[in-house]
């Protein structure tokens, strides 16, 4: 078994940017092989100062590199089908950012190709699981010692959006961590989604309704709800509130210096999930290469990305039609279990 990970990463934007850093600079046990991007150029320039990496400009030229025996995907989804069938033919250990694929019915045959090949290898990337918040709510959640879970209440807030995003991307963009958070807080399906609209900012661009409201069911029948709010100018804010039969527990409040000066009091908001996150996108990777290392993967896996394009695509539904919208899930194959 090799003892360090050659990673391709496929995608040198925001995302892909951020990984080689990682990967080059903080993680273990792997090292960044090759990077790829349709902009060679920014290919070349990602790969600067990175020992024995080398920068192409095609996903089939990383995958037949013979120095390459992992992939990290951080392209925009919609090209992630065909990188992740052609990564499992070769068998290496895949962290694919969110989304595992654009909607529920390409995600169901990554699903099945993955169970085809015999083991796991996908993990998704969705980081918040990560984040030492979200892992201590959880371990509350898990060891019951405050009673029952019942009501969880969720606020993600961005200070605004980039051009040309749209209603169905406050679902498939931003909700969809929520849905992810839900099912890894409760262990649970989300059974339904209903979305509701209210009184809008006047900061929303054109044909964006901000913000919605999403409430959700799991099925055992605790309930969840949402404030998605995307153009909240005060910068990047996701917190969570969790009721219990004995108790009440919050995470994602503000933090750092809080200071008094000059007749004036408080602190500083995260301005994007970069910040907010950091930490836990270092833990994430970290945890996929110790464990693409052992042959299995560390985090969240194909099928919690097919489960949670259901959900977006039932939220899109939703938000259309105002409507409460069941969840369609295919059976869970037995590899996830």
């Amino acid at each position: 078994m090799t003892k360090t990970l050659r990673v391709a990463v496929i995608g040198a934007g925001r995302m892909g940017a951020d990984h080689i850093k990682r990967l080059s600079t903080r993680i273990h046990g792997a090292e960044v092989a090759a990077v790829v991007d349709v902009d060679l150029a920014r290919a070349q320039a990602a790969i600067e100062g990175i020992d024995g990496a080398v920068a192409l400009a095609s996903a089939d030229e990383a995958l037949n590199n013979g120095d390459v025996n992992a992939v990290l995907i951080a392209t925009p989804g919609f090209l992630h089908e065909e990188i992740l069938y052609k990564a499992l033919e070769k068998d290496f250990p895949i962290l694919c950012e969110k989304p595992l694929t654009p909607d529920a019915e390409s995600a169901w045959k990554v699903v099945q190709a993955e169970v085809a090949a015999g083991r796991k290898r996908i993990q998704v990337g969705f980081m918040r699981r990560f984040d030492a918040e979200y892992a201590a709510l959880g371990s509350i959640i898990r060891t019951s010692e405050l009673g029952e879970l019942l009501m969880l209440h969720h606020q993600h807030r961005n200070p605004s959006t980039p051009e040309g995003f749209t209603n169905e991307m406050l679902i498939n963009d931003s909700v969809v961590h929520e849905f992810d958070a839900i099912r890894y807080f409760t262990g649970e399906e989300i059974t339904s989604v209903q979305v509701r609209l209210g009184k809008p900012t006047r900061n929303a661009p054109n044909g964006q309704h901000d913000p919605q409201h999403v409430l959700l069911e799991t099925e055992s029948g605790v309930l969840a709800d949402v404030e998605i709010y995307v153009n909240a100018k005060f910068g990047y804010q996701v917190a969570t509130q969790a009721s219990f039969e004995d108790g009440i527990v919050s995470i994602g409040g503000d933090s750092g210096p809080y200071v008094q000066s000059a007749g004036k009091w408080g602190g500083n908001v995260t301005p994007g999930f970069e910040e907010r996150f950091g930490a836990a996108y270092d833990v994430e990777v970290q945890a996929w290469a110790d464990a693409a290392l052992r042959g299995e993967i560390g985090g969240p896996n194909a099928w919690d990305g097919y489960a949670t394009a259901a959900c977006c695509e039932a939220g899109v539904e939703a938000q259309k039609s105002g409507e409460k919208v069941k969840v369609q899930l295919n059976t869970k194959p037995d590899l996830y279990s």
